[in-house]
């Protein structure tokens, strides 16, 4: 039975779809005002793993992955003024350059991607509401705001202490607030904002509201996982909860799950702070599978140091299973994969995803095939196809393996290296030719065939 760490209920819970045979997931994606960065990609591709492990998992659910786009936000306004363009149009801009990173990195694209622009009559539902039941207030400044005294487990889901917030120096003071944690739901027009008609006046939604109308509108409520980066648990995530189950009387999410930041010397990755890393800025050092696996090497709730050297790891990491698979390429394949071996997939990934522990088994799966390639072929073989299956969940191994063992090692420097090698063997420095021909390996995955004469004779990759 598949368990996921519930955010809500901080244990682990088994996932009982709501409506079977149908599962839906529903993830906070991006604003699109600038180019994603590796934060943006951590966070994604833990859930496009977790919608890979579903779709796998329960082959006759219908897996439904819903991730949103915010295309009106301050940070938008901003950026388009600053560029002295429509903020459409760096909309526009914006959520094409997503689509060539996550694409680059091999994320799925979700089934349905609602726009908070394009949500307005779910949002102004909502609102009123809530408005008719009293949670929400729209005061002499023509803002609406959810009254989080109304809603009396407010806190719950990030387990805040509101005591504490109320006091302390991160809410923002307004005077046209009844209580400093209420949050807008409404923002009224603003001179030389964007704006938008609505029965509270012209305006624009709030940040939070546009979540829960867009949830509501592409699988209703509750739903089964909702999720999204740690730094959203509070308040974004929170607000969701309160807005949501104070207008519907129902529980918004059975799940909520929740993915740790990349850091940089200790610090999350972020904009704000200016201490991060654009996705293709990185892929213009590492091949995109790299950079994936790097990114699943730590598991998804756990925060995951960013650095040259953990991506230089991931990069040899990856070649030493590449080179299994292509050592094993020409083995005899038996009809099934190893059986243990997915199975032990399967109780992993069922344990909360853990995918630190898949890698594992990929790599004692390495082993096996080279150490009975020769030996034991049809278990190698099992092997060969269990690692592709695993692959498969993971989203690597999509390359063919002798092209990618060959991508970044020209003929010319091999060929350098081996003459090196040669003269090395010559001159009877063996210590030399062992590294030469070690850093082939490891480096490039060219293994090399010495004949009698002391000279290679052919070398592959």
């Amino acid at each position: 039975m598949l368990k996921i760490y519930n955010s809500r209920t901080r244990a682990k819970e088994a996932l009982v779809p709501l409506h079977p045979p149908k599962i839906g997931l529903y993830a906070c994606g991006i604003t699109v005002y600038d180019y994603c960065h590796i934060g943006h990609a951590r966070t994604n591709l833990a859930f496009d793993i977790i919608v890979r492990y579903l779709r796998y998992r329960y082959p006759d659910h219908q897996v439904t992955y819903v991730r949103n786009i915010t295309d009106i936000d301050d940070k938008i306004i901003q950026r388009a003024a600053h560029r002295q363009m429509k903020w459409q149009d760096l909309v526009t801009e914006f959520t094409h350059e997503m689509y060539q990173d996550f694409d680059a990195l091999n994320l799925l694209r979700p089934d349905l991607e609602p726009r908070a622009t394009e949500t307005l009559p779910e949002i102004f539902s909502i609102i009123q509401t809530l408005l008719d039941k009293g949670v929400a207030y729209q005061p002499a400044n023509q803002d609406v705001y959810f009254d989080v005294s109304q809603f009396k487990t407010y806190g719950a889901l990030s387990g805040q202490n509101l005591a504490a917030l109320q006091a302390g120096e991160r809410v923002e003071a307004n005077p046209y607030k009844r209580n400093p944690l209420d949050f807008v739901l409404w923002k009224s027009a603003k001179p030389h904002e964007p704006s938008f008609g609505s029965p509270f006046g012209p305006g624009r939604p709030g940040w939070h509201i546009e979540c829960s109308a867009m949830t509501y509108q592409t699988l209703g409520i509750p739903i089964d996982i909702h999720g999204g980066g740690s730094d959203l648990l509070f308040p974004h995530h929170e607000n969701e909860v309160a807005q949501s189950e104070a207008a519907h009387d129902c529980r918004y999410a059975n799940i909520w799950m929740h993915t740790g930041m990349v850091q940089i010397n200790q610090e999350k990755m972020s904009k704000s702070l200016g201490n991060f890393f654009k996705i293709r800025e990185v892929l213009e050092e590492y091949h995109p599978e790299v950079v994936r696996f790097f990114l699943l090497s730590g598991h998804y709730r756990s925060a995951l140091n960013y650095s040259d050297e953990n991506l230089k790891q991931a990069k040899m990491a990856l070649r030493r299973l590449y080179i299994a698979l292509r050592d094993g390429a020409q083995l005899p394949m038996p009809k099934v994969a190893s059986a243990e071996s997915l199975a032990r997939f399967q109780s992993l990934m069922d344990d909360d995803f853990n995918v630190p522990g898949v890698m594992a088994v990929c790599f004692e799966l390495a082993n096996e095939i080279q150490r009975d390639k020769h030996s034991h072929p049809e278990r190698a073989g099992a092997a060969v196809m269990a690692l592709k299956a695993m692959g498969a969940v993971l989203g690597i191994f999509q390359n063919d393996p002798v092209s990618y063992l060959q991508e970044g090692a020209s003929t010319e420097l091999i060929l350098e290296k081996i003459a090196a090698r040669n003269q090395a063997r010559k001159d009877k420095n063996w210590a030399l030719a062992d590294q030469i021909r070690q850093e082939l390996l490891s480096k490039h995955g060219i293994h090399l065939a010495d004949g009698s004469e002391g000279e290679t004779d052919f070398w592959k990759a």
